[in-house]
């Protein structure tokens, strides 16, 4: 791949937000300081040296801003400000927009007004589903139901799956990488181990709890994801699939509650600067967690008939978060960090292979 100098790159990188890039003058403290830098990833000076050359393939075929886990070490001990942590997770919104085939996760992450028209429209779109069924609750729960499955259909098979195999071709075929078939196998489980736990994250939490938070929000909203979706929670009368709908709910709810006290307090260097993705998507993990929790009480208290605007609240944020924020916002980072750290394996153990002849 070309790595030929793109002279209008840093100001295309400063839209998603990496603020004064030209503050840095490589004195490698970052480097030093990071947990998580070791002899192939010298993150995050490497990152911003490419920035500041305006070397634009080689940032968009690397992963190494999805390895970093901001636990904000760089930015405290930058002796010019120039915040490092905050570059990765621009280089991430960046990156995540190349990955995106329809160009909206760019706007999404550059244009509030647009975003913000996005989640009007979305609003717009289910309260007429509601006013075309006569807001009769069973009507609109039925639809809810399916509507969710569907979006799920879709936007894992056209959003999500391209935006994987595009990271692929960047990353492994366009960079010629020649991988054996065993690897790919071989280096599996680094996929699913990260997916799920973020294993590499506990190296740089100083803050433990952070990282539990973390985990049992994940966690929460898969369950939740499963328990709703599949199992019907809302529908449901048995009483395991009810005490499951409440444990995750009521799981997602407080834990998305830490990371939003937190952002507001800014005692931490990982929660002073919050990005308008940021904020929304740990405020809308609460809102689902929340609105879900008071939609099954209010049915288990036979209230839900005449409080309908209750499930109306809850189907408008679970379909902004499910047409937006999952495909198009932070969300995609549940899967995007551990593919990468997965192809990151694969291109190491090719390079030693290759090394060995």
């Amino acid at each position: 791949m070309s790595n030929r100098v793109d002279p209008n790159f840093q100001k295309e990188l400063e839209e998603f937000g990496t603020g004064d890039w030209n503050a840095c003058y490589h004195c490698g403290n970052c480097t030093a300081t990071c947990p998580l830098t070791n002899n192939e990833e010298m993150f995050p000076r490497k990152g911003i040296r490419s920035i500041q050359m305006g070397l634009k393939n080689k940032l968009t075929s690397s992963v190494d801003p999805w390895l970093c886990y901001y636990c904000g070490e760089c930015s405290e001990q930058c002796p010019r400000d120039a915040n490092p942590g905050e570059m990765m997770m621009a280089l991430r919104r960046y990156l995540t927009s190349v990955y995106d085939w329809t160009g909206f996760s760019r706007l999404f992450f550059t244009s509030k007004m647009f975003f913000f028209c996005a989640l009007a429209l979305v609003t717009l779109f289910i309260l007429c589903i509601g006013w075309s069924k006569d807001f009769d609750l069973n009507k609109i729960m039925t639809f809810g139901h399916y509507f969710e499955a569907i979006c799920i259909l879709i936007v894992a098979g056209t959003i999500l799956l391209p935006g994987i195999f595009r990271m692929f071709w960047l990353s492994i075929i366009k960079e010629k990488m020649k991988v054996p078939i065993h690897l790919y196998i071989k280096k599996i489980w680094h996929l699913f181990i990260h997916m799920f736990t973020q294993m590499k994250g506990l190296k740089c939490a100083s803050d433990t709890f952070r990282w539990v938070a973390h985990f049992f929000v994940i966690f929460g909203y898969l369950v939740f994801l499963f328990v709703t979706v599949f199992l019907g929670w809302f529908e449901s009368d048995n009483d395991i699939i009810i005490y499951v709908g409440y444990i995750v709910s009521g799981i997602v709810t407080f834990f998305s509650s830490f990371f939003i006290l937190a952002r507001i307090a800014k005692k931490k260097e990982v929660t002073k600067f919050s990005h308008i993705s940021d904020w929304f998507f740990v405020l809308w993990l609460f809102l689902i967690g929340l609105t879900g929790l008071l939609v099954r009480i209010f049915i288990d208290l036979e209230l839900l008939n005449d409080h309908i605007w209750i499930y109306m609240l809850h189907l408008i944020i679970l379909s902004q978060w499910a047409v937006i924020l999952v495909p198009f916002g932070k969300w995609t980072h549940f899967l995007y960090r551990p593919f990468a750290v997965y192809f990151s394996e694969l291109k190491k153990s090719a390079s030693v292979l290759k090394a060995k002849g």
